[in-house]
Parts: C-alpha cells; sequence; structure tokens
C-alpha cells in the first residue's frame, strides 16, 4: 500500500460505534470530536485534579484541565505543521493540514482525562491497593483480567471513559472518530501479553480487557501496523506528535510553576528555557523584560516554539520508519535539542516532583484511594455474596452512583466488571471530592 493510501486510513472519520460521519467543510469530524471532549463531565472535573502541585492554594498553578488545554494548542500547530508537509509528499486529496491539526488537539485535549486523583500517585495508589487488597485472588480471573487491576493504568482509564463511560447509552460512548482515538492511545496495548514488548509504545497499555473489542474496532479503521494479531499494535503516527506536545507542555510549564512557588530560583529556570530557545531569542526583546515573571513567559514561549520545530523534523525525517512501525521512540530524544530538554528533566525530578507540599499531599493519597477503593468493594462483593452484607455495606451501596452498578441497579454479576466499576468511580473523582468523601465516610468530617 502506497503511503497515499496509508494515511488516507489514518486520517480516517469513522466513528467508533456510528460508522461513517464526514461532518462539514465548516465544522469537520475531527473539529466535532473537539467539542465533544470539551463539553463531557470528566474534562470539567480535570479543574480538580493535580498536575504537580495537588490541591494548591495559588490560582496561578497548572490543573489538569489547564495543562490539558495548553497541550492541545501545541499539538494543534505541530500537527498542522506535519500534515502541510505531509500533504505536500504525498498528494493527499481533501485532506488538509487543519485536519492533522485537529486531530492532534483533540487527542491532545483527552489525554490526562483517565487520570485519577492525586495524579501518577494516584495510580500507583489503586494499583497498589488491588495488589493487597487479596480480592483477586477470591475470583478466577484471567490472567489479562487481573493484570488490568494490578498495573492499573490512567491512560486505559482514558481511553475507557471517551469510549464507554461517558454517553454511556451510545455504542462506542462519545462515538469519537477512529483517526482520534487511535491518536489519542499512546500504548496500543492490553496490560497482559505472553512476550513483553520493547519500544516505548510497549511500556504501559492503553485498554482495558473490557474494551479491547472497541479498540480492536478502532485499530481496523485506522490501519495500525500490528505487533500481537489481534491484541497489539504500533502507535498511530499522530500519537507522536501528542506524545511531544504532553512532555513539552509538562516539562516546560512545571518548570514555570515551580520557580512562581519558589521551589527553583528564577535565574535558574531562565538560564534552562534560554538553553533550550538556543538562538530564537531576541536579546534586544529579553534586555526590555525586567519583571522576571515575564522574563520567565518570553523565554517558555520561545523554548516551546523551538521544541514544536524540532520535533516536526524529526517526525519528516523518520516519517517513513514511523508508519512502517519500526521508529518506536520519542520524537525529542532524537533532536538537537535533546540535551538541555534532559537538564530541565533532571531538575525537575529531584526538585520540582520531589517538593515537600507535592509529596505530602500525595502520600496521602495512598490512604484516601485506598480506604475509598476498601469501602466501596467490599460493599458490592457483599452484596454480590462474598460477605456478610451489613448495614453499613447497604448504606455504601446507595452511595454509590448507579452509573456504577449493573442494568438493575445491583453490583454486576460478572466480578470483574464489578470492581472495574468502582475502580471507575474512584479513579473519576477530583482531588477535592476524594477528600471530602474519605472525610465523611471515615467521620472526620460530619455534615452540620
Amino acid at each position: 500500500m502506497g503511503k497515499r493510501k496509508i494515511w488516507e486510513k489514518l486520517l480516517s472519520s469513522e466513528r467508533l460505534g456510528a460508522g461513517k460521519a464526514p461532518g462539514t467543510a465548516e465544522r469537520t469530524a475531527f473539529q466535532q470530536d473537539y467539542d465533544r471532549i470539551v463539553f463531557t463531565s470528566a474534562f470539567r472535573r480535570l479543574k480538580d485534579k493535580t498536575q504537580v502541585f495537588p490541591l494548591s492554594k495559588s490560582d496561578y498553578v497548572r490543573t489538569r484541565l489547564t495543562h490539558s488545554l495548553e497541550a492541545s494548542c501545541v499539538g494543534r500547530s505541530l500537527g498542522a505543521v506535519v500534515g502541510r508537509e505531509i500533504i505536500a509528499r504525498h498528494g493527499l486529496q481533501h485532506v488538509e493540514s487543519g485536519d492533522f491539526g485537529a486531530i492532534v488537539a483533540a487527542a491532545c485535549l483527552a489525554h490526562d482525562i483517565g487520570n485519577p486523583p492525586f495524579g501518577h500517585a494516584g495510580e500507583d495508589a489503586i494499583r497498589e491497593w488491588f495488589r493487597h487488597s487479596g480480592l483477586l485472588e477470591r475470583h478466577d480471573f484471567s490472567p489479562a483480567q487481573k493484570s488490568d487491576f494490578e498495573r492499573y493504568e490512567g491512560n486505559a482509564q482514558g481511553f475507557r471513559i471517551v469510549s464507554r463511560l461517558q454517553s454511556p447509552a451510545n455504542p462506542g460512548g462519545l462515538q469519537l472518530s477512529s483517526a482520534v482515538l487511535a491518536t489519542f492511545t499512546k500504548y496500543p496495548r492490553p496490560s497482559h501479553l505472553d512476550v513483553e514488548l520493547d519500544g516505548k509504545s510497549g511500556k504501559k497499555f492503553g485498554f482495558f480487557q473490557q474494551d479491547a473489542e472497541a479498540f480492536r474496532q478502532v485499530a481496523c479503521a485506522t490501519g495500525l501496523v500490528e505487533r500481537v494479531p489481534n491484541n497489539a499494535w504500533r502507535r498511530h503516527p499522530l500519537a507522536f506528535l501528542v506524545e511531544v506536545a504532553d512532555d513539552t507542555c509538562y516539562l516546560i510549564v512545571d518548570l514555570e510553576d515551580a520557580a512562581r512557588l519558589g521551589f527553583v530560583p528564577y535565574k535558574d529556570a531562565e538560564c534552562l528555557l534560554a538553553d533550550l530557545a538556543g538562538n530564537t531569542i531576541s536579546g534586544g526583546r529579553l534586555d526590555r523584560l525586567h519583571d522576571p515573571k515575564e522574563r520567565l513567559e518570553y523565554l517558555r514561549a520561545k523554548a516551546i516554539g523551538c521544541l514544536l520545530e524540532s520535533a516536526a523534523a524529526v517526525f519528516l525525517e523518520n516519517e517513513e520508519s514511523i508508519l512502517s512501525g519500526s521508529f518506536d521512540d520519542e520524537l525529542l530524544e532524537n533532536s538537537p535539542i535533546a540535551h538541555p530538554l534532559q537538564a530541565i528533566l533532571k531538575l525537575a525530578k529531584e526538585t520540582i516532583y520531589t517538593a515537600r507540599p507535592a509529596l505530602e499531599i500525595e502520600t496521602a493519597g495512598f490512604e484516601v484511594l485506598g480506604a475509598l477503593l476498601g469501602l466501596f468493594t467490599h460493599a458490592v462483593e457483599a452484596r454480590a455474596g462474598h460477605a456478610r452484607f451489613t448495614t453499613r455495606e447497604r448504606m455504601l451501596l446507595k452511595l454509590l452512583p448507579t452509573q456504577f452498578l449493573g442494568h438493575d441497579g445491583e453490583p454486576d454479576a460478572d466480578p470483574y466488571v464489578r470492581l472495574l466499576q468502582v475502580a471507575d468511580f474512584v479513579a473519576g473523582m477530583t482531588d477535592s471530592y476524594a477528600v471530602d468523601t474519605y472525610r465523611k465516610l471515615k467521620g472526620v468530617d460530619l455534615p452540620v
């Protein structure tokens, strides 16, 4: 198959669960996808989900919501730059560079939608609780089902949200286009395989067993390259651009936030961003800026522009190997700016991500999420007949929204689905709501 045909299939507007949806010239299918994500409750809840500094009192610090919006802006620009060259190279018909940008922007917008409370520490808390709860040993789970809980992953939860949990009455959930869903999925594999996969896209997983068939449909519609027949695939090429947009925003912007909060000296942050921006900095413009915040904002913008230019060049240089699936690395690691970028990452790991306020609240998150999982899983398990169903369990079951129960308002008869639905409920909470619910259920904070 020629590259033109490959790209046409990769840009499929076929909607999961709804078939072809061409859209209009004024509002394409991919722009509709962006809008559908914006109007979801799961996206709105990102306003109170941790980026780096949980439950911050500062009105300046980014949340997952602002991070996702910034990443989508970066992704749109990057996608359009790459798309313009791809269209020219292969003579794509009825496609515009803006379509590439819209696909990447929509995928970026949703890329963190599956994150539980307390950021990546929340994922660790959920994994750890299931590993030590003893629940997984009570049921005859397949290795793949058991692995879904033991290796719990926010990326897989994100695919589950957009393809099932939001608009649950629809087959395919939000019924996003296959191009956007495939671009969203940075790790197109299940949690368990008989042989582990190498490369960046094999390190984590992108869908739970209950959602595997939905992803197979997406992979088929976009023509993703198979790694394990009908079970694992190579990345959609545009997923590499989503990764760049995410990494660019969280590294550069986290540095800016850390300087504003006093965890990193402004001068240190300036030097790191200046190294990254290189010769794109206008000395005269920078010299006219005296406020440290303004200087940092200027350097941040220049650094992001430099990163996008570099990432686009690496993508286009490696287009053939990306399409074949033989390229499976981070674009920015293969660019000339990899060294200054590593310097920022080193500082972030040593200073920003280990800042005491972040560590204190993330550690408390283990207690909060573990307790909530324990309370609600014991309630649904007791109702299903695996433990004595007490008055307290009956009350807890009433507190569990019906969307996280079976069709009859009772816990699902399938234990795998039953536990997955409790994880859906807890993972969907905001940071503040999780803390508030924990305090109330533990009797620490009673309503007056």
